[in-house]
């Protein structure tokens, strides 16, 4: 069945769905579409898996890996904040033990193929190939690794490509994922690891691309079930644990544009011109709109659309399903830069301003606090107060049908507590059930239809089965940060006392230690416009 008939023993093999949940799964469980999941979740013991506050890619996978809150981990979003600047987060921003760093000092090897937030990657016992915010051929763990998977298994890649059009089609989603399969495999071998953790990164993506493509999320399933039973057949695993960072889901409810509310309210400033908003001028956001560079060229009919669409709120990532709305109908077929964008849009004065949303999908305000920020408007001695006022308002918003907008809006200190809690939002706030979206807009009207028709849900799932585990437990109450804790006691590695989650009860035993301070490289940028491109496209940033 396998892509080779050796085999090696694996104590632990760890599946990761990005985005994987039952109103996903069920509907393909039934039709017979992925036969091997299905088998893992009805012969051993499943759940929802409850996620954290955001329940967001890049800050929930280094909750799970670590098994602490973003107060200590120190990653809340994609981005992160220095004063009014900005950087893609990678792993130098995750100031915690990932968990293969844990069993490598107690004597485990580990192969960990694709999880987002690890590169670069440091060293361990083991091999790590590092998955998204990553940039396309990564340094990977050890050095010149990367280049025998290549050797012995063909193109790897971060993000899907295509000749046809980038990074849209099902077929390169589907090469993306064997690949995954077959490098995670031929590490294996090579290793012979005790642990293993292979993440699939398309079951969130396709959702993000090609909402309700029912052809295209089934396509995407089918190979990732391929790939773990191929995996499976080449590892043996004693025990296997699926688990999803989060889940996935129609947006019915409305768009709040928080920034737009915060202005009318005389907290925000706008300027035109571009200079508010992160500013990644060098990237191309979408990758649809191809041929030859922007500014050989005098302005185009498409170029006059974009400029209006922008006028309008049609972000880039969007603006090839858009061009009709603003009467081109011609082919595309050229590149236009972000400036152009940018200009012809207000964007958030934040060095003026008292408190703005920076990223949508840190779900939270930040205030922008004299001392703390380079030009704060706001006094220490007024932080309070300004803080629970704007708390009080926004639990009053209710949507144009009159419900609620939100369901919790908190000080952050609800939702993290650690060392690193300084750089988190100040406010979070919590769409009700998730069926409502917040966005960072501003020059609309403050509701509006979601521009994401699908998008994240706060459960996902866990399934556990094998030899070690207690498969007759009924989990009910299972969190993301569960997970790291559940590995340690397998491989009976005392828990770390800091970690905010506990051994799942499908495994006695587990004990508790107290462990020195951990010592992460220094934070280094990420300086690759593709990876801005890819978040981008993705509707992240």
């Amino acid at each position: 069945m396998g892509d080779s008939t050796d085999e090696t023993d694996l104590r632990l093999l760890v599946v990761g769905l990005d985005a994987g949940c039952r109103s996903v799964l069920e509907p393909l469980f039934e039709a017979g579409e992925i036969p091997t999941l299905r088998e893992l979740f009805e012969t051993g013991t499943s759940g929802p898996l409850e996620s954290q506050i955001p329940p967001w890619t890049a800050s929930a996978w280094p909750s799970m890996y670590t098994g602490k809150n973003p107060g200590k981990h120190g990653v809340f979003d994609f981005l992160s904040f220095d004063g009014y600047d900005w950087d893609v987060v990678n792993s130098t921003h995750v100031r915690e033990r990932p968990v293969w760093e844990l069993l490598s000092e107690h004597g485990v090897s580990s192969v960990v193929v694709n999880v987002p937030v690890t590169h670069p990657a440091r060293e361990f016992d083991g091999v790590l190939i590092p998955g998204m915010t990553a940039p396309e051929d990564p340094p990977c763990h050890p050095e010149g690794i990367l280049e025998d998977v290549e050797l012995a298994c063909g193109d790897y890649h971060v993000y899907p490509q295509s000749t046809d059009a980038p990074d849209q089609s099902i077929e390169g989603y589907e090469r993306t994922i064997e690949q995954r399969g077959k490098a995670f495999r031929y590490l294996c071998r090579r290793v012979d690891p005790g642990f293993g953790f292979l993440q699939f990164q398309q079951t969130d993506t396709v959702f993000h691309e090609r909402p309700g493509d029912r052809a295209a999320i089934e396509a995407v399933y089918r190979e990732v079930d391929r790939q773990v039973a191929e995996t499976i057949d080449a590892t043996d695993p004693d025990t296997i644990l699926v688990v999803s960072d989060h889940g996935i889901g129609k947006v019915p409810g409305d768009e709040f544009r928080v920034n737009e509310f915060l202005r009318e309210r005389g907290l925000l400033e706008v300027q035109s011109g571009g200079d508010g908003m992160p500013n990644w001028s060098t990237a191309w956001e979408n990758d649809l709109l191809e041929g030859e560079d922007a500014g050989k060229h005098e302005e185009s009919p498409l170029e006059r659309a974009m400029n209006l669409a922008a006028k309008v709120g049609i972000t880039t990532q969007r603006v090839a399903n858009a061009l009709d709305t603003v009467g081109l109908k011609e082919p595309i077929g050229k590149r236009v830069p972000n400036d152009m964008i940018r200009a012809a849009s207000e964007q958030v004065d934040f060095p003026e301003s008292k408190a703005y949303v920076r990223s949508k999908s840190e779900l939270g305000v930040r205030i922008n606090l004299r001392g703390r920020e380079p030009n704060g408007q706001v006094p220490e001695s007024d932080y309070e107060a300004v803080r629970s006022e704007l708390i009080e308002q926004l639990e009053g918003v209710r949507t144009p049908g009159g419900e609620p907008m939100f369901e919790a809006v908190e000080p952050r200190e609800t939702y993290f507590d650690g060392p690193h809690i300084d750089k988190a939002p100040d406010i979070l706030t919590v769409p009700a059930d998730f069926d409502n979206a917040i966005v960072a807009d501003v020059g609309k009207p403050q509701f509006g239809e979601p521009m994401e028709s699908w998008n994240h849900k706060r459960t996902g799932v866990v399934a556990a089965t094998g030899a070690d585990f207690d498969e007759t437990v009924v989990l009910e109450d299972a969190t993301l940060f569960d997970v790291a804790p559940t590995i340690c006691t397998l491989f009976d590695v005392p828990v770390d006392t800091e970690m905010d989650g506990a051994t799942l009860p499908i495994i006695d035993g587990g004990t508790e230690a107290a462990y020195p301070a951990y010592e992460p490289d220094p934070i280094t940028k990420t300086d690759d416009a593709a990876v801005e491109d890819r978040l981008s496209d993705l509707g992240y940033l």
